[in-house]
């Protein structure tokens, strides 16, 4: 693969470089990939994206190199912040004072989570700082591989609702204890201020970063209108131009726009109609993020002990998930058929989880190789198996308007167009 490119490198010259013409050409064909998948597979186009990235990044695919920096990491960083801006603009606060045990769900399942991936791994004998790091990036699901099946099956209700809610709700969760935890790998303080003050400042300036942004855009609806393309591009600038002060102040950028999501609904409660505005753009960005995952992920080393490893932590991973959602699932407004098909639901990881081994990989030389040698195994395993596990089950809970998939069979005509 690297012969092959250095002989396209001297032949082409192109004017924008030549990871460019790479990159848009890996792009392309994930794009026909997914559509293919969707339509004769009857499988999500995730599927297909994280194929085309695996077989990229197995053939030696230079496009992306581990740890991930500069333009790379940016991307990553803008494509989990617009997901996890929509998936809070679909969350009204006020729910949780009407119906409390979906906090209560959200904080079982993350407690639980962490503590069933820990005591796995320490039982496996992986060291308590390696450990306690994969427990945490355990704790996030996908919000980006959810929404994208959630748009492709045009699903809609409680499995579909709680899921979404409970996955933002993590996210908000690991994103700040991981941050937090990057910045203490080397440090031998124990008290709890020196535990807590991390914390707080992670999340004392992305909500600064996040309510700031919120107040912007609430201001431009005043004299925009949320249809129109310009509101778009003003609202993926914002966001781009959030991620960029977030990260060098010390903030979490993905967390400043899920946080800026949540503001923002609140002060405009109004159903948006931005996620259809933003259409392409924000669709490409996604589709980048799950092929640069694949990329980097399928560059990691297997080896029969890693399999066995990655097979625990993603096994006590889904347990501790379905657990917390059902001891919580009592009033919660759900049956118990549906907090079951949620628990499943949560099972993929993705680019948020990529993005929460980086902030390891770039805290620490030593520790972050051994973390990432474990991680990313698990995130394109659960790329791909999650996917097709939440189609799954979307299907299952009968809230796709898709019917459900069989064997070989891709979608009517009339569903094709």
């Amino acid at each position: 693969m690297n012969e092959i490119m250095a002989v396209w490198g001297q032949w082409l010259k192109p004017s924008a470089g030549l990871p460019t013409v790479q990159w848009s050409l890996l792009l392309a064909l994930a794009a026909a990939a997914g559509h293919l998948v969707q339509r004769h597979m009857a499988l999500p186009k995730v599927v297909g994206y994280s194929a085309v990235g695996a077989i990229a990044g197995v053939a030696g695919f230079t496009g992306a190199a581990w740890p991930l920096q500069g333009i790379g990491l940016f991307l990553l960083e803008l494509a989990v912040s617009v997901v996890l801006f929509e998936t809070g603009g679909r969350i009204a606060l006020r729910w949780f004072r009407y119906n409390p045990m979906v906090l209560l769900q959200s904080v079982l399942e993350a407690v639980l989570t962490y503590a069933a991936v820990y005591f796995t791994l320490r039982w496996l004998e992986v060291r308590p700082s390696v450990a306690d790091a994969l427990a945490l990036v355990a704790m996030a699901s996908s919000p980006a591989v959810l929404s994208r099946i959630v748009t492709d099956l045009r699903a809609t209700g409680p499995v579909t609702e709680r899921a979404i809610v409970l996955s933002a709700l993590g996210a908000l969760y690991a994103l700040t204890l991981v941050a937090a935890r990057a910045g203490l790998m080397h440090r031998e303080e124990t008290d709890l201020f020196a535990l807590l003050y991390p914390v707080a400042v992670v999340l004392g300036l992305s909500v600064v970063v996040g309510a700031a942004l919120a107040l912007f855009l609430r201001f431009a609806l005043h004299f925009m209108s949320p249809n129109s393309e310009n509101t778009s591009i003003l609202l993926i600038t914002s966001i781009a131009a959030g991620t960029t002060v977030a990260s060098h102040f010390g903030g979490s950028a993905a967390l400043a726009g899920l946080l800026a999501g949540l503001l923002l609904k609140q002060l405009n409660p109004r159903p948006w109609a931005w996620p259809r505005q933003l259409g392409t753009a924000a669709s490409l960005l996604v589709m980048l993020s799950f092929v640069l995952v694949s990329v980097v992920a399928a560059q990691a080393e297997w080896n029969p002990a890693v399999a066995g490893i990655v097979l625990a932590l993603v096994g006590a991973r889904a347990l501790a998930k379905l657990s917390g959602v059902l001891l919580a699932n009592p009033g919660s407004g759900t049956t118990w058929r549906q907090a079951l098909m949620t628990g499943w639901a949560m099972s993929p990881m993705s680019s948020l989880a990529l993005l929460l081994v980086s902030q390891f990989a770039s805290a620490s030389f030593t520790l972050g190789p051994r973390i990432a040698s474990i991680a990313l195994p698990a995130i394109l395993l659960m790329e791909v198996l999650g996917a097709v596990i939440a189609t799954f089950v979307l299907h299952l809970a009968r809230e796709s308007s898709q019917p459900e998939p069989v064997s070989g069979a891709g979608p009517s005509g009339a569903q094709r167009a």
